[in-house]
């Protein structure tokens, strides 16, 4: 970058709505959950809303199946596989312990039925079907879960099959589960309404219900997926939206189904109650100007690369402050999209946000009088 290091804080201190004074009001405290580790997310921010050992590597058991599902849903867009296809069941898929769709060795599936035998009924058998359908073997596809991850990413993710099979070397935590099931509603929005949300499927005659019995006690619930191991305990992520806001919740390590079902909910409900959700500016959008010296333009737009989002206390979009942390100098050459600086968004005190600043548009180096004159200009500065 052509400037030198000092950094100029441009302070905005303005609320989109009218007063910058609003008096900011304490944020209470999030439940106290018995579980290993928790996290509440706002969706379109990515904010932490609540959260406990959320970096701990934990045992995900069948969570693990929201990354078979990512890659599934890509090869579904990318158009390399159908929900129609066909997909022979192996004797490995077959055999498979644990939760059951229940398909026969040597009998051909759609991959539309095993999709749902995955996500509702968390059939290990379908989901070594889909992953064998995919890479060829689980162990490839278990490679290209961990190549998915890097790119989502996933920052305490490792994995090692694609149920969720227990495994010394197959862990995630809290936080990037709820990475991992934002981008799959961000990134596959139908195709998540149409998996996620079912509350029972039958296959062979055999009438399985979904796990997430969120989707019963809570119409907001729109998906989500449960793991449970003797060494996991009882774990469970879900999403739900309200009034335009949607949050991620994920506990691990509970000791009873109804225990992370309560705890959950109890996230949830949290993130609704005290906060809401708003947005600041558009994709793109100018968030401040500064001065170029030495350029064939003097102002350079400084803009974030997607919409700018933040999570508030709900009633408190007054007291929010922004700033922005840009160069005190900048020379051309300058390229759009170059990284500038940042913009952090408080709450009194309290950073809500910190959303990386980016050149709006290419400047490119002045005549020779502009740059003598910038030169004598900048003396003065």
């Amino acid at each position: 970058m052509s400037h030198a290091k000092r950094l100029l804080y441009l302070v905005f201190l303005f609320m989109v709505t009218a007063s910058a004074f609003a008096k900011p009001l304490p944020i209470p405290e999030p439940p106290s959950l018995d579980a290993r580790s928790y996290i509440l997310l706002d969706f379109d921010s990515g904010q932490v809303l609540a959260a406990k050992n959320a970096e701990q590597r934990v045992e995900p058991a069948s969570i693990t199946k929201l990354m078979t599902t990512y890659i599934v849903f890509d090869e579904l867009k990318k158009g390399n596989i159908s929900p129609d296809d066909k997909v022979t069941i192996s004797e490995k898929a077959w055999r498979m312990g644990g939760s059951k769709m229940f398909i026969e060795v040597g009998t051909q599936v759609s991959v539309d039925d095993l999709l749902h035998g995955m996500v509702t009924a968390s059939g290990n058998d379908a989901t070594v079907a889909l992953a064998e359908y995919v890479a060829g073997t689980e162990s490839t596809f278990a490679d290209y879960m961990n190549q998915y991850g890097r790119e989502i990413g996933l920052e305490n993710s490792h994995f090692v099959d694609a149920s969720g099979w227990p495994h010394e070397n197959h862990y995630m935590s809290a936080h990037d589960i709820a990475r991992l099931l934002g981008a799959i509603i961000r990134d596959f929005p139908e195709l998540y309404q149409q998996y996620f949300n079912e509350k029972k499927f039958t296959y062979n005659g055999i009438e399985q219900y979904n796990r997430n019995s969120l989707l019963w006690s809570d119409e907001s619930v729109d998906g989500g997926k449960t793991g449970h191991t003797e060494a996991a305990g009882y774990c469970l992520s879900a999403s739900a939206k309200r009034d335009g806001m949607r949050t991620i919740a994920v506990v691990t390590g509970t000791n009873s189904n109804n225990a992370r079902k309560s705890q959950t909910a109890a996230l949830i409900n949290y993130g609704f109650r005290f906060y809401e959700s708003g947005h600041l500016f558009d994709a793109g959008k100018e968030i401040a100007e500064v001065r170029v010296w030495k350029g064939d333009d003097t102002m350079l737009p400084v803009v974030a690369k997607g919409a700018v989002d933040v999570a508030f206390p709900r009633g408190q979009r007054d007291a929010l402050t922004t700033s922005a942390e840009l160069p005190s100098t900048l020379l051309a050459p300058i390229k759009k999209g170059e990284r500038l600086g940042t913009l952090e968004i408080k709450y009194d005190t309290k950073t809500l946000a910190q959303v990386p600043l980016f050149a709006g548009k290419d400047i490119e180096r002045g005549g020779i009088f502009r740059q003598l004159t910038d030169e004598v200009m900048m003396m003065f500065e």
